[in-house]
C-alpha cells in the first residue's frame, strides 16, 4: 500500500486492479466514533478498498483509514469543510449523486448522515451498514428542532421535509441493508419499509485489560460524547445528590455546562487518550450509561474492562446489557432513577468472568465473520476475497 493519496473533489475511478472492486462510503472522517471503528474493520477485510465521504481530517482517524486512499465530495471544497460539514447537509444529497462509482464491484455505505444515497454501477452490489436512519430527520427531529431555536429552527421544518424524502428514496438503491441492531433493524422497517440483516458493531475487546475484581475502585463512570440526547447532565446532578464520585469522560457541546454543574464529588476530564480510557474503565466500580443508544459500544467497553454497567432500559443497551448478569437497567431517565439504580448496583455482586465471557460475543473476529457470511451470500460465487 502507497502513502495515503488524499483526493479532495470529484475524481474517477482508480487504476483497475485485478480481483474485486469496493468502495467504501461513510458519511464523515473527523473523529474515531463507533461508526469509525466499523468503517476500520471494513478496511481490514477490504484492505484494497477506496474510502468516499463529505469531509476528511486525516489527523482524527486510525491509521488504517489514512491508509486507504480517501475521497471527498464536492462537500470537501467549501469552506473549513471539517468544522462546518453539518451546515453543508442540504448540499450532501447532490454530492453524493456526483461521487463517479463506476468499475466497483461493491459499495458498502455506512449510514448514519447522508452517505447511502450513492449511484452505484448497474451492475454492482450496493449494501448498506446503518448504525441508525439519520436521526435528525426521522426519530429525533423534533427534538433537534427544538433545541435549535431561532432561525435554525425555522429553517429545519422545509430542510428536514426535502431531506427525508430523499433519504427515503435514496433507500430504493441499496441491495441489501445490514443494521447494527434489532433496534436499528425496527428503525429500517419503520421508515424505510425493508428489512435487514443484524450484525453488531465490532468491540475490540482485547484492547482492555480487566484487573482482579480487589482492584477496583469505589468511584462510577460515565463515558462518551457530551451532547443532551445522552443524558450526561441527569448523572451528574445524580451523583450530586448523592455525594458519591463520579467521574466523567468525553467532549462535546455539553461540556462546559457538564464542568459547571458538575458538584466537589464529580471529575469531569473531558477529551482523553485511550491508556487513560482504558485505566478508568479498569478501576471503576461500574459505568453509568444514562442516554438511549442506537446500539452504544462504550458499555461493551466497560465490560471487556470486567466492570458492570447501570443502564437506562431503552435502545441498544437491551440488547448488550445481559440484566442481572453484566449489570442493572433503571426504566426512567431521571435522577431519582439512577441514584435508586446506583444503590442497587452498590449491592451487585460482580462476575468478572460471565462479564468478559459477554463481551467477547462482540469482538471484531465475530463482526467479520458474519459481514463475510452475509457478503458471500450475495455476491456471485468466488467474487468474495
Amino acid at each position: 500500500m502507497n502513502l495515503p493519496d488524499v483526493i479532495t473533489g470529484i475524481a474517477a475511478p482508480s487504476i483497475h486492479r485485478p480481483g474485486l472492486r469496493v468502495a467504501l462510503i461513510h458519511y464523515w472522517l473527523v473523529t474515531m466514533r463507533g461508526g469509525e471503528k466499523v468503517l476500520e474493520s471494513l478496511c481490514r477485510m477490504f484492505p484494497e478498498a477506496d474510502i468516499f465521504t463529505h469531509a476528511y481530517d486525516p489527523g482524527a482517524v486510525s491509521p488504517i483509514i489514512r491508509g486507504h486512499k480517501v475521497t471527498t465530495t464536492l462537500i470537501g471544497r467549501l469552506p473549513r469543510p471539517t468544522r462546518h460539514y453539518k451546515s453543508y447537509l442540504p448540499l450532501m444529497p447532490l454530492a453524493l449523486e456526483h461521487l463517479d462509482l463506476r468499475g466497483y464491484d461493491l459499495v458498502i455505505s455506512s449510514e448514519s448522515g447522508p452517505a447511502k444515497g450513492v449511484v452505484p454501477a448497474p451492475d454492482a452490489l450496493h449494501v448498506c451498514y446503518c448504525h441508525s436512519p439519520m436521526r435528525y430527520v426521522w426519530n429525533m427531529y423534533h427534538d433537534y428542532r427544538e433545541r435549535s431555536g431561532g432561525f435554525t429552527g425555522f429553517a429545519m421544518a422545509p430542510l428536514g421535509h426535502y431531506i427525508r424524502n430523499w433519504d427515503a428514496a435514496s433507500a430504493t438503491r441499496v441491495d441489501h441493508f445490514i443494521a447494527n441492531s434489532d433496534n436499528v433493524r425496527r428503525r429500517i422497517e419503520r421508515y424505510y419499509r425493508r428489512d435487514a440483516a443484524v450484525v453488531y458493531p465490532p468491540v475490540a475487546t482485547t484492547d482492555f485489560t480487566p484487573l482482579a475484581p480487589e482492584g477496583a475502585g469505589d468511584h462510577y463512570l460515565m463515558v462518551g460524547e457530551l451532547v443532551a440526547y445522552k443524558r450526561p447532565d441527569l448523572a451528574v446532578m445524580a451523583f450530586n445528590r448523592l455525594g458519591r464520585k463520579l467521574t466523567v469522560i468525553g467532549g462535546g457541546e455539553m461540556l462546559d455546562e457538564i464542568r459547571k454543574i458538575a458538584g466537589p464529588t464529580v471529575t469531569v476530564l473531558g477529551p482523553q487518550p485511550f491508556p487513560v480510557l482504558r485505566e478508568a474503565y479498569a478501576r471503576c466500580r461500574a459505568l453509568v450509561f444514562p442516554g438511549e443508544e442506537d446500539f452504544g459500544i462504550v458499555p461493551l467497553e466497560a465490560m471487556a474492562s470486567g466492570r458492570p454497567v447501570l443502564a437506562y432500559r431503552r435502545g441498544g443497551a437491551l440488547e448488550t446489557v445481559a440484566e442481572g448478569v453484566t449489570g442493572l437497567f433503571f426504566d426512567v431517565q431521571s435522577e431519582e432513577a439512577i441514584i435508586e439504580g446506583v444503590e442497587r448496583m452498590d449491592r451487585f455482586t460482580i462476575d468478572q468472568p460471565a462479564i468478559l465471557a459477554h463481551a467477547a460475543s462482540f469482538s471484531e473476529p465475530e463482526f467479520r465473520r458474519r459481514m463475510r457470511d452475509l457478503l458471500s451470500g450475495w455476491l456471485p460465487a468466488g467474487a468474495f476475497p
